[in-house]
């Protein structure tokens, strides 16, 4: 690290927030180097005086992760202005724990949450594209074969277009698999096609399963876990393609 890193990537990794949560705090002027306001792309070595609304960041404590099996009525938040319950209620009290994305009120399943902002990133962001699984009941029974079709094909939401993975017909509904996280995208796709939506229940996230893990109970993920989250879909492909140009390479006959 002898350039430094940058403010964002040591804030998500002191557990004070996710980058992109600490890029806002940055634009917003709460966060100081040394006595003077940071700005996007400033770095910072480990001796700097690095601050968040005057406080000290401390140096980042071991990143913990948690797997909790979100059930429906619970709100993915830290607080509620409603008094409803959320999430937090059935975790440790974890200094830096926050929601990887979300699941909606209605909602259920396999949520993840971690003090690894870092991680956060790679698990949200589009261009890391990690797979996430909802098995989905429908109000008139399983969807019909345009209708799948069509949730293959892209349907236009008031957002854009929205396409899944991968469909395939269960009793009473069906399995998808979608790229990409929009608010309460699994259902307007739903009800896109004609079949609304009764429950909605997330049963994997990239290569974690929510298994067996009882509705609002949780455990934490091992580092090998925390590991394979990480993969990035095409990782072995791309190591693959590498792979094949090497053996294209011309083969030296002898020393040069």
């Amino acid at each position: 690290m002898a350039q430094g890193d940058r403010i964002q990537k040591v804030l998500a990794r002191a557990g004070i927030a996710s980058r992109r949560a600490a890029e806002a705090l940055i634009e917003a002027g709460r966060v100081t180097v040394g006595g003077r306001r940071a700005r996007l792309g400033d770095r910072v070595e480990p001796a700097d005086d690095l601050r968040v609304d005057g406080r000290p960041v401390a140096a980042p404590a071991r990143q913990r992760t948690f797997a909790l099996h979100k059930p429906p009525g619970v709100v993915t938040s830290a607080a509620d202005e409603r008094g409803r319950r959320t999430v937090f209620a059935f975790l440790p009290d974890v200094p830096g724990l926050h929601p990887v994305g979300r699941l909606d009120l209605d909602s259920e399943g396999l949520l993840l949450l971690t003090t690894d902002g870092d991680l956060t990133l790679q698990l949200t962001h589009p261009r890391y594209g990690h797979a996430k699984t909802y098995r989905v009941w429908c109000a008139g029974g399983s969807p019909t074969r345009e209708a799948i079709e069509r949730l293959l094909e892209g349907v236009l939401l008031d957002d854009g277009w929205a396409r899944a993975e991968a469909v395939r017909s269960l009793p009473g509904g069906a399995e998808l698999v979608l790229r990409e996280g929009r608010k309460r995208q699994v259902r307007r796709m739903f009800a896109a096609v004609g079949a609304p939506v009764e429950r909605l229940l997330r049963t994997r996230v990239g290569a974690l399963a929510l298994g067996d893990l009882a509705p609002g109970a949780w455990r934490e993920l091992t580092a090998d876990e925390v590991e394979r989250l990480r993969y990035t879909p095409g990782d072995e492909a791309r190591g693959a393609q590498r792979a094949r140009a090497r053996s294209k390479r011309p083969r030296r006959s002898g020393p040069r």
